[in-house]
């Protein structure tokens, strides 16, 4: 795939540095991004409680096979990358899959316990379906089945503790050129942010790059402890996947 059709495919849970990736690429200055395409159809299909659930069906696009067709299609604003910040949870059964042969699907995986207490801040009690894990295996399996080969994982842990060294390893194994503007942003809101935004990018409206290297897991409240056990599994197999692992 040359880079001037690529469409970058970031697959993530919630609270797993997924902003601060989407900031890095737009700060490319060649890329264009798109904020959680099927945020509105999933929680239009679910009715499940979000904050912001109104705010986010009314800003987006509800019909899945409308936002499956517009990921492969053609880039925004005529820019040689797309990159586009995909939620797992966000791919309910019955949302076709198909388009996942038109894009460039990477996976940025987290540890469980730092997902969690990053979550809970923001929504209370939330279950394994919440956070993604299962789902983004079922992703990468179907990728890998589709493409015959395992795709690009990156840890996030990884790219905070070297972020130059890491997005440089990240953009070869995409066959990209790295550039020094991915690890800056002017803070703030920006343009492209998603409708939910007020509500779950405080952190990263306030910073202007990447977070300090992160350091021992949390202390969890004792409730959680078996939804990070259960979510372990799967990122611990993903993880032997990321690059430099």
């Amino acid at each position: 795939m040359t880079v001037s059709t690529m469409k970058i495919a970031m697959w993530s849970g919630p609270r797993n540095l997924s902003t601060a990736m989407m900031y890095a690429f737009a700060a490319r200055g060649d890329c264009a991004v798109w904020d959680e395409p099927f945020y509105a159809a999933y929680l239009a299909a679910t009715g499940i409680d979000h904050p912001m659930s109104a705010e986010v069906i009314a800003a987006g696009e509800a019909d899945p096979a409308k936002v499956a067709a517009a990921c492969p299609g053609p880039n925004p604003d005529g820019k040689p990358l797309w990159y586009q910040k995909h939620m797992t949870l966000h791919m309910i059964p019955g949302f076709d899959r198909g388009f996942l042969r038109g894009l460039t699907n990477v996976f940025l995986i987290r540890h469980p316990a730092r997902v969690v207490a990053s979550y809970s801040r923001k929504r209370e009690s939330p279950t394994l379906a919440d956070i993604g894990f299962v789902q983004q295996g079922e992703l990468f399996d179907q990728v890998a089945d589709m493409t015959g080969a395992a795709p690009v994982v990156v840890d996030s842990e990884d790219i905070r503790a070297n972020p130059a060294v890491s997005l440089h390893v990240l953009c070869a194994a995409l066959d990209i050129p790295f550039t020094e503007s991915m690890l800056r942003w002017p803070a703030g809101p920006k343009p492209f942010d998603g409708a939910w935004a007020p509500h779950w990018y405080n952190a990263v409206h306030a910073s202007t790059g990447f977070d300090a290297p992160e350091g021992p897991l949390p202390d969890l409240a004792p409730e959680y402890a078996g939804l990070v056990e259960a979510a372990l599994p799967h990122y611990d197999r993903l993880r032997q996947y990321a690059l430099g692992a």
